[in-house]
């Protein structure tokens, strides 16, 4: 996979917020796909770090779809260079998954990624960031809120509550799977918060997680 090169990664946190605002209007939030029965791949991507040290492994897999089987995988470990600071995720992770996506032969129609999209301060999360720089629908499938507000949704799975931030939707609070707690879901680019909540819960097998971020994350951890 081919990964564009826009901006330098060693920046400073105001310069950063500066790329993200930049960037944010290159971002596309309607389907960028030919359709539903053309996707045969859908992609996860998650970092792991290691405990006590200031290491990370990067994992990138690729699956059918919507099979759901391993076609393709790859993982690339590394310095952490960017500090922790919520909001600026991309400059801290994507640094990261750049080698393991380049060495993925086979290029994925779809790219979930462990992160926020849209749902994000400047509009313009890991997931947005990613798929800017692939090219890539991608859509952001988070553990936890970074903004905004939302009604809970029902304990059934497929519920959802929209998310909102100063009178605007800004993703999807989904129940993958009953009576566990939701994932926030957001538009990466290239995709409708509509198009992605469903591949989110058409990626579901049972688990909280959709299997694409399952399988990076078991992948990262090895």
């Amino acid at each position: 996979m081919k990964i564009k090169n826009l901006h330098p990664w060693k920046v400073t946190p105001d310069e950063a917020i500066e790329i993200q605002r930049f960037l944010k209007e290159r971002v596309s939030l309607t389907d960028g796909f030919p359709g539903a029965d053309l996707i045969d791949t859908v992609a996860g991507v998650d970092v792991c770090y290691r405990k006590g040290s200031n290491r990370a492994l990067a994992a990138a897999v690729v699956l059918s779809f919507p099979g759901l089987e391993m076609v393709d995988s790859a993982v690339a470990e590394g310095e952490v260079g960017f500090p922790y600071i919520p909001g600026l995720f991309s400059f801290r992770e994507i640094p990261l998954l750049i080698p393991a996506l380049e060495k993925l032969k086979v290029e994925p129609h779809l790219v979930l990624a462990d992160g926020q999209g849209f749902a994000h301060p400047q509009r313009f999360g890991l997931a947005s960031h990613l798929g800017i720089l692939t090219g890539i629908p991608t859509i952001g499938c988070a553990r936890s809120r970074l903004i905004g507000t939302h009604k809970e949704p029902s304990a059934l799975k497929g519920a959802l509550a929209y998310l909102y931030d100063k009178g605007e939707v800004i993703g999807a609070v989904v129940r993958t799977r009953a009576h566990v707690s939701p994932l926030y879901v957001s538009c990466g680019h290239k995709i409708s918060l509509e198009t992605a909540v469903d591949y989110v819960l058409k990626c579901c097998t049972g688990f909280r997680l959709p299997e694409p971020l399952r399988s990076a994350h078991h992948l990262g951890r090895i």
